[in-house]
């Protein structure tokens, strides 16, 4: 018996993902474990793949909200606003934009298209277990679209230890949350869980008097209910999901005149999510399975910016159907198939004198083909290949060869290579509506299809020090455009122009070492430092990208008592300085903003009691109080061209307090 259990979980991994992490043997072991110790928050990615999994542990280092709050302590993720009107915020890996990280949940790819801007709120953090974060072009099992890599989020599991727990959070910025999830144990092969997520911006605020809202007042409710059987042979995982999401942000009309129009935002989303995952065990004993997998997603978004408007509809479906085997313990091999469909059915107003709304609809199916071959040679070398072919209806046939290496010469060091392109659809307006604030002109070229190659090397060292192991990280990576589409802030002062790079180029180098070292029993200081330099052409001139840092560097502190009771914990980031858009010549002379922004420092800090089967804690953000002096240029006079919230690189709102209880009622 124990033996089919242990193919069981090695199916279910292999279904996954080879090289994930999530769920692993290991991890489901521990459950049978009486004996307690502590676990790194943070772990590197077992296989050829450059990355680390973040554990419920670290997530709990901060008030980790939602996806976009969880990378707090994270050296190689960054989280900006795109804006300072909408809350739209993007994830920056490697010193590009988020659109260019495969985003996945449960394995399967998410949060595409329309879903972009404010995706990063769309997960609550409460029903996270683990984030899984891989550097550089992934596995070809996923799709085609990694460049800069893959964040995949593991929510709880329906075989999780039956408990019903709650969360209950609050901030001094008026934010308030409640979390609860549930899982439900029926037999011995059947179980479920129910998570539910409620959030309110009872009020906004303008701290800053320049007449405009530091963030939207958002409410939302969101639901999730997912279901799992096991069987000898045959395995079932499947979900369902729904969202509701209002903004209100814009002027605040303090101050203004009767007859003035107020500048208003509204961003009115509806969600829903569908999957199922089936993986048919065909020899236990060689981990030889046949896995179907699909998703399907409705979204649909209603915004007003201003007197412009945008409305998307958008479907997706994905199937996928995947065999694999080992064999034997040094030769695996993945192959299958894969089907995408996008439909995005939009109507927008792209001027606040626009009478008649233009309707415009897009969309895009993709069969694709691939084969994966991982070769283990024990625990010193582990090579992976992997090549797919795909056909766009629009673009036509492409091809994405991937190849990873990990060499572990000793227990004290590995070094990773990899190479591989990945490829990308864009969705100019759906991806990109809070440009839609800005009174800038939005013009939209017709576009190519994004193709990059991406090149990294890495390298994980354990240094024996006085007993203890220093973790040291080293990494290069290299991305290199064939074909982009850029956002050129530059060309015209008037306009907005989303436009194909048009044979310029475009490319980042990021080079990042970080040390982890565990200085005495429960206190732990992580030390990391990432240079960017990204450029791009624009206007015919090669230039250093807008908006982005030069460089970053966190230093991070844990401490939790001999008995568990307390934890404290507190990071430290300096945000390096960068490039403004290419600024403007006022009437007097002056400039309408800063050629360059400074570097600038925040930092946050959580006290955690841990009590039996509750917790406590407290908290602040941006305690430093940095906030950019003028994220918005002109709020003054909004219906002009001249008005611009996009010109953001730093926080928007000053310092805020927090506390929150996480209960966990037990057994059903």
């Amino acid at each position: 018996m124990k033996i089919r259990i242990l193919s069981l979980f090695i199916t279910i991994s292999a279904m996954a993902s080879a090289q994930t992490p999530a769920d692993t043997i290991a991890d489901q072991s521990l459950h049978e474990v009486t004996v307690k110790a502590r676990r790194p928050g943070v772990t590197n990615l077992d296989g050829a793949l450059n990355g680390h999994n973040i554990s419920r542990a670290e997530l709990f280092k901060a008030a980790c909200c939602n996806l976009g709050e969880s990378f707090s302590t994270n050296p190689s993720v960054d989280v900006s606003y795109n804006d300072a009107a909408t809350g739209a915020r993007q994830i920056k890996l490697l010193g590009l934009a988020g659109t260019y990280v495969q985003m996945l949940t449960e394995q399967l790819p998410n949060f595409r298209g329309a879903a972009t801007p404010y995706a990063l709120g769309y997960v609550p953090g409460p029903w996270m277990k683990s984030i899984q974060v891989s550097k550089g072009s992934a596995s070809v099992k996923n799709g085609y679209e990694s460049i800069t890599g893959q964040i995949n989020v593991e929510y709880l599991k329906p075989e999780d230890e039956q408990a019903v727990e709650v969360n209950l959070f609050g901030d001094s910025k008026s934010r308030i949350e409640a979390n609860a999830a549930a899982n439900l144990h029926v037999g011995e092969r059947a179980s479920g869980n129910l998570m539910l997520h409620y959030e309110n911006s009872i009020n906004n605020h303008d701290e800053n008097h320049d007449g405009f809202y530091d963030k939207p007042r958002v409410e939302q409710y969101n639901a999730q209910s997912r279901w799992l059987w096991k069987g000898d042979r045959y395995i079932f995982h499947g979900g369902l999901s729904g969202l509701k999401e209002k903004r209100r942000g814009g002027q605040t009309g303090h101050g203004m005149a009767a007859e003035t129009p107020l500048f208003g935002i509204s961003v009115n989303t509806d969600r829903y999510e569908a999957y199922a995952k089936n993986a048919f065990i065909i020899n236990p004993e060689h981990a030889t399975n046949v896995a179907l997998m699909a998703s399907g997603s409705m979204h649909e978004t209603d915004a007003v910016f201003g007197g412009k408007t945008y409305y998307v509809n958008e479907k997706n479906a994905y199937v996928s159907l995947m065999f694999e085997t080992n064999f034997s313990e040094r030769h695996n091999l993945s192959a299958g198939l894969s089907l995408n469909h996008d439909y995005f059915g939009q109507l927008y107003r792209l001027s606040h004198s626009d009478t008649d709304a233009t309707r415009d609809n897009e969309k895009e199916t993709t069969p694709g083909v691939y084969a994966q071959y991982t070769l283990t040679l024990g625990k010193t070398l582990t090579a992976m290949a992997g090549i797919r072919a795909d056909h766009s209806s629009v673009y036509g046939t492409f091809v994405t060869p991937r190849f990873h290496i990990k060499y572990a010469p000793s227990s004290l060091a590995s070094f990773r290579l990899s190479a591989g392109k990945g490829y990308r659809t864009v969705h100019a307006l759906a991806e990109n509506n809070y440009l839609l604030a800005s009174g800038r002109r939005l013009a939209v070229d017709p576009l190519k299809q994004e193709a990059a190659w991406n090149y990294g090397f890495s390298a994980a060292l354990s240094i024996p020090i006085a007993g203890k192991a220093l973790k040291v990280n080293a990494e290069y990576y290299y991305t290199h455009f064939s074909e982009q589409a850029v956002i050129d802030y530059d060309t015209d002062p008037s306009e907005i122009r989303i436009t194909n790079l048009n044979g310029g180029k475009s490319f980042s180098h990021t080079m990042q070492v970080d040390a982890t070292y565990p200085f005495f029993q429960g206190f732990t200081v992580t030390a990391a430092y990432r240079l960017n330099d990204v450029r791009t052409t624009f206007g015919g001139t090669l230039r250093e990208k807008p908006l982005t840092s030069r460089y970053k560097a966190l230093l991070t502190a844990s401490y939790k008592t001999a008995l568990d009771l307390w934890q404290f914990d507190a990071t430290l980031q300096i945000n390096g300085g960068g490039r403004m858009p290419e600024p403007y010549t006022l009437g007097d002379g002056s400039l309408s903003w800063q050629r360059r922004f400074n570097a600038y420092p925040q930092l946050s800090a959580q006290v955690t009691r841990w009590f039996r089967h509750w917790s406590i804690y407290v908290g602040g953000e941006n305690l430093t109080n940095f906030k950019q002096k003028t994220p918005i240029i002109a709020a003054s006079d909004p219906w002009s061209e001249r008005f611009d919230p996009t010109m953001v690189w730093g926080p928007v709102h000053g310092w805020m307090l927090y506390a929150g209880v996480r209960i966990n009622f037990g057994k059903l």
